[in-house]
């Protein structure tokens, strides 16, 4: 697995989150390691009402503002964290959230986070994803691209399929096609009928 340079990192927004597809996440802890291939990925932009930066840069989203690369954690309803990779330019608030991976590396770690081992369940879903990983806020601002705690990294030999949809769970800009993901992985989530999406290679 080779870490991913910053370099390398679209800096659109929607670009990155398509370049992600099929990217790998690497987490360490005193647990022992995790990784798995992303394989969903959802693009808030800056001018967009569903991104958390919308109204501007807060304590609570300040990550997103960050060269891109940076790793944005937060917190939802009360239960469960999501891991985003911040976008765009410096000062710009965009990210990418990760929504679903294909589990790799440290399974049992994994089913043992997330108190199940149906492998389809452990990483499928953002908050899945980020307590499968040991994920939370202390998290939030890592570099994915060079520290050692979580990191972005690559193999050369998977060529993902990738296709295109509408967001999942949102109320505004509800039309946006910013959701991408692998075409051929059963590890996707969401409803059937987004499953499918627009196949773009």
């Amino acid at each position: 697995m080779r870490r991913i340079r910053r370099s390398e990192l679209p800096v659109d927004t929607v670009e990155l989150a398509r370049f992600l597809i099929g990217k790998l996440i690497v987490s360490h802890s005193p647990e022992g390691r995790c990784a798995g291939r992303i394989v969903e990925t959802e693009a808030y932009l800056a001018d967009d009402p569903s991104s958390h930066s919308y109204r501007g840069r807060t304590a609570r989203n300040a990550s997103m503002f960050l060269r891109r690369g940076h790793a944005y954690v937060y917190f939802i309803y009360g239960s469960s964290h999501c891991l985003n990779v911040a976008a765009d330019r410096p000062g710009v608030g965009a990210a990418v959230l990760l929504r679903a991976l294909e589990p790799l590396l440290g399974l049992e770690l994994m089913a043992a986070r997330r108190g199940r081992t149906e492998l389809r369940e452990l990483t499928r879903g953002p908050g899945r994803l980020a307590q499968a990983l040991g994920v939370d806020r202390n998290d939030d601002g890592v570099d994915l691209c060079s520290g050692t705690r979580l990191r972005l990294a690559e193999d050369d030999a998977f060529a993902p399929v990738i296709a295109e949809s509408v967001r999942i769970g949102i109320s505004k800009e509800r039309e946006r096609l910013h959701r991408f993901f692998d075409a051929n992985s059963p590890f996707i989530s969401g409803p059937g009928h987004l499953r499918r999406g627009i196949a773009r290679r």
